[in-house]
């Protein structure tokens, strides 16, 4: 079985979402979440802020093993829609935290400075691996004389 790296952007990006994915959870378990159980936060608010925490580190879970499977793929028009559809969910995602963010308090908007920062290089990353051009293979054949 040869399995070979065509896309080492997409493989970058896949890297970079599983590790995004274990930092969400290991954030979410030793930061965020225990905070809501010291809050008078009412138990299913609770719980739906657990579960959409958890929501968002599957999902970046699920991105990097495709994004993974997407750089050994020969065929570019096999992984680009997938590509697209990532990006789109990422820009919508960073429209959500940006929007929500200055909706309730603009003045925190430095704190998503990190994330945002992360989400805009994993963007581009994708995008260049959506843009890389095919090689070619072989090259011209040599003249016989």
């Amino acid at each position: 079985m040869d399995i070979k790296v065509r896309n080492f952007y997409y493989l970058i990006a896949g890297v970079l979402a599983i590790l995004f994915a274990v930092t969400h959870a290991w954030n979410g378990q030793s930061a965020v979440l225990p905070t809501l159980h010291l809050s008078a936060i009412a138990m299913d608010t609770r719980i739906v802020f657990i579960y959409v925490w958890h929501i968002i580190t599957a999902e970046n879970l699920v991105f990097g093993i495709v994004l993974i499977f997407m750089s050994l793929q020969i065929k570019r028009s096999k992984t680009q829609p997938a590509a697209w559809t990532i990006v789109s969910l990422l820009i919508v995602r960073f429209m959500v935290i940006l929007g929500i963010t200055a909706f309730h308090d603009v003045s925190a908007l430095m704190d998503t400075l990190v994330d945002s920062i992360a989400i805009v290089i994993y963007v581009a990353i994708i995008i260049l691996g959506i843009r890389m051009k095919k090689k070619e293979i072989g090259g011209p054949s040599p003249s016989v004389k």
